[in-house]
């Protein structure tokens, strides 16, 4: 407990440290009012713009109000709390002490919260991301076990090979090898569109409706180099472990291969795998950008690189926060999933 309330704290440091970074990275790229008005907005339009967006305050006080917008903990007056439409629990006078969902601030594109455009698509990148991950975890862990038992033979040496060149090949890359060959080139035979999101709409209706068959390329794609390293690590484990002493006083116990190699060695043999299992899955739901963007995935990396197309800097602050949350959540996740796989840690 002390180790994930220890490791908890780092991670508020650096969420701490990615909102400096996020804020003064983005200062000076264009004038926000003019892009929310455009090239034909008046003077007096553009200084209530600033004015609504604390541009006409000091760098540091603007630093000091966005923080306050992102943080849970947070001070607000009652008509602060009213025009940003802030949810949660507040208490005190004219300016109240609070405990909120983080404000993101408003798209100057489509003057929607930033926090509601983003939960609209996170669910895409969360079914895209899984189903990339258990692909690679599934498939990952079946051959790097096969590759540590049948050492030295041809499924060893195939499996290393695969594996290598899964892990040489850019996600961006493979993305419009794999669209092109299945989507335009095998589409009479698989039947797979080359772009298209976890829904489609009905023409006549207009309701939507799911749509899983385009997750099979997108999947496959994002799941290649995980499961090209998860292949390389359960292999590596593997070995190491079934030279252990335990293992040969099981099969002297006389023990079935199998339940050695499944009750025995590979539980073991887990923790690296359990590490870039939950590494990947944060790498995925915060990175999934030129893999959505290619097959025209509607989730968070789709959605971050329309906003930077259109210069929509609230969205792209928001998708930078919100990923690093995500990091640092599953980060501290996989603790608690070391202390369940291995009982030596907890």
């Amino acid at each position: 407990m002390n180790q994930i309330l220890r490791k908890t704290f780092y991670s508020l440091l650096v969420l701490l440290g990615v909102v400096v970074l996020v804020f003064f990275m983005f200062q000076g790229f264009g004038d926000p009012a003019r892009l929310i008005v455009g090239q034909t907005g008046d003077k007096k339009t553009m200084d209530n713009i600033r004015k609504d967006l604390y541009l006409d305050q000091p760098k540091w006080k603007q630093f000091f109000l966005y923080l306050n917008d992102v943080s849970p903990v947070c001070m607000h007056t009652k008509a602060d709390i009213e025009k940003k439409e802030l949810k949660g629990f507040f208490m005190g006078g004219a300016t109240k002490l609070g405990l909120k969902v983080p404000y993101l601030r408003k798209s100057y594109q489509t003057k929607k919260s930033v926090g509601t455009v983003l939960m609209e698509a996170l669910p895409g990148t969360l079914l895209l991301a899984l189903a990339a991950m258990l692909l690679a975890t599934i498939v990952g862990i079946f051959l790097g076990v096969l590759a540590a038992v049948k050492k030295d033979t041809w499924l060893d040496t195939t499996a290393v090979f695969a594996s290598i060149a899964g892990i040489s090949a850019p996600s961006f890359f493979m993305a419009i090898i794999i669209a092109f060959l299945f989507g335009v080139v095998l589409h009479p035979f698989t039947g797979l569109n080359l772009t298209g999101s976890w829904f489609d709409v009905d023409e006549v209706t207009g309701e939507k409706y799911l749509t899983l068959k385009n997750l099979i390329l997108p999947a496959f794609t994002l799941g290649i180099r995980p499961l090209a390293i998860i292949t390389q690590l359960t292999r590596s484990s593997m070995l190491d472990v079934l030279n252990q002493d335990y293992i040969r006083t099981a099969y002297a116990k006389g023990l079935s291969p199998k339940t050695v190699i499944v009750k025995h060695a590979l539980r073991n043999a887990l923790n690296p795998v359990i590490t870039a299992i939950t590494g990947w899955f944060a790498e995925l739901l915060a990175g999934a950008f030129f893999v959505e963007y290619i097959f025209g995935w509607q989730g968070i990396g789709k959605i971050t690189v329309d906003a930077l197309e259109k210069l929509d800097y609230p969205v792209v602050m928001g998708s930078v926060l919100v990923s690093a949350c995500i990091f640092i959540l599953i980060n501290i996740l996989a603790d608690v999933l070391y202390a369940v796989v291995d009982p030596r840690i907890r």
